[in-house]
């Protein structure tokens, strides 16, 4: 069964705690946090303090996506926030290794994205460092934009990688996924679908579960 990230960034920040248990109910397996800086992307969200008030809520993971220039200064705090995942992006201009083996020694997972203009060779070589990888179908900055179907070619060329070489990471895809679109997602090779006004614009129960009910 594929898994379902809601991503929050679409959630009523005036009831957050809420919104986050009808996820749970509707059987999320995790939740994607956007954390933006201004400058990685041309908008900020929200950073670790908020991370933190809403880790009481729920014992779902965090996927805490780092859309930010130094994530390697800001490991420490989004982990002990309560983040078990962090993401980063492949084009950040310092070192991808030593912040891939920062989040690992801080005993976080961790997960590599890439933009939709970034081909999949230029994340290969990282692959074995990873347990997540983060396949962005719109360019990251705001929510509501339409998915980029190109990037359905550049999912299955992930999977098929991942699967000939026999690595233990997870392809999550997000930006732009919604119900009628999901199962080509899928089809591409997706384990992970990350989405936000698709779930939280209506019912998020039943939008999870819609989504989570994909063959």
């Amino acid at each position: 069964m594929v898994k379902v990230s809601p991503s929050i960034l679409s959630a009523d920040f005036s009831r957050l705690c809420d919104e986050i248990k009808f996820c749970e109910k509707g059987g999320a397996d995790m939740l994607h946090l956007d954390i933006m800086d201004g400058h990685f992307v041309p908008n900020i969200t929200f950073g670790p303090v908020v991370i933190k008030s809403i880790r009481k809520c729920t014992k779902l993971p965090f996927d805490a996506h780092l859309m930010i220039e130094r994530p390697d200064k800001f490991v420490k705090d989004f982990v002990n926030a309560g983040s078990d995942i962090i993401t980063v992006h492949r084009e950040i201009k310092i070192s991808i290794k030593n912040v891939l083996r920062k989040i690992h020694n801080y005993g976080a997972e961790a997960g590599i994205a890439i933009n939709p203009e970034t081909p999949f060779e230029k994340v290969k070589e990282h692959l074995e460092d990873v347990e997540y990888l983060l396949i962005m179908s719109v360019h990251p900055g705001f929510a509501g934009q339409s998915f980029i179907e190109d990037t359905l070619e550049k999912i299955k060329e992930a999977r098929k990688y991942i699967d000939e070489e026999g690595l233990e990471v997870q392809i999550a895809v997000d930006g732009g996924v919604k119900h009628h679109n999901a199962k080509r997602i899928v089809d591409a090779g997706a384990d992970i679908l990350v989405a936000a006004s698709a779930i939280f614009n209506g019912n998020v129960e039943s939008n999870i579960k819609k989504m989570k009910a994909i063959k």
